[in-house]
């Protein structure tokens, strides 16, 4: 055996014996996910909504050209990835979130119609313009900011949870913040990335 193969061989071995393998967030199945529920939640009478995302999956290299089949071989055994397909949105817990917001949407509509309320740009709702809201009303109103926000920061806690990556929440989140706008109805206030509000 030619001896300069050895500590080539030996360095791939133990390239190979120390990779770890990274799950991508499924950044497409997550918009779908997110907009389906997020439909659900506001209900099909609400207008504004966009047409759903086509989720059909797509052919994708991260690999250059110049690798070849061969090389490509090579890296994807040295360097494992692994990609989600799908993204796990059921559960006793986010079935009853789903549920719970549900209900409260109604109360919470007209206060999105007059402006008093915005979607913010992590995914929770604020009270954006208190004066807007009848004095007789804002406590009640102020309680159910408070309980949709615990709702909503539980579901993308939930559904990073069941899906194994608790790390994915912030992405998650963010999917959602963009679901919540892209589905709002004409007129309802929303933050942009930079904290300023925006009418719809």
């Amino acid at each position: 055996m030619n001896m300069m193969r050895i500590p080539t061989l030996m360095g791939l071995l133990l390239l190979t014996s120390c990779v770890t393998i990274n799950v991508y967030f499924p950044e497409a199945a997550a918009e779908a996910a997110a907009d389906r529920i997020v439909r659900e939640i506001l209900g099909e009478r609400l207008e504004g909504a966009k047409p759903a995302p086509d989720t059909t999956p797509k052919p994708s290299s991260s690999l250059p050209g110049s690798l070849g089949k061969m090389g490509a071989h090579w890296f994807g055994a040295l360097f494992p990835t692994a990609h989600a397909a799908d993204l796990n949105v059921d559960s006793p817990k986010i079935r009853t979130l789903q549920a719970s917001m549900k209900d409260r949407t109604s109360q919470l509509e007209p206060f999105f119609a007059s402006g008093a309320l915005g979607l913010t740009k992590d995914g929770l709702v604020a009270v954006r313009a208190a004066g807007a809201v009848p004095l007789k009303d804002r406590n009640a109103v102020n309680q159910r900011v408070q309980a949709e926000n615990t709702d909503r920061s539980a579901l993308y806690k939930e559904i990073a949870r069941v899906n194994g990556h608790p790390e994915w929440e912030g992405d998650i989140r963010s999917t959602f913040a963009r679901s919540w706008v892209n589905n709002a109805p004409k007129g309802w206030y929303y933050q942009d990335a930079s904290g300023g509000w925006k009418q719809k």
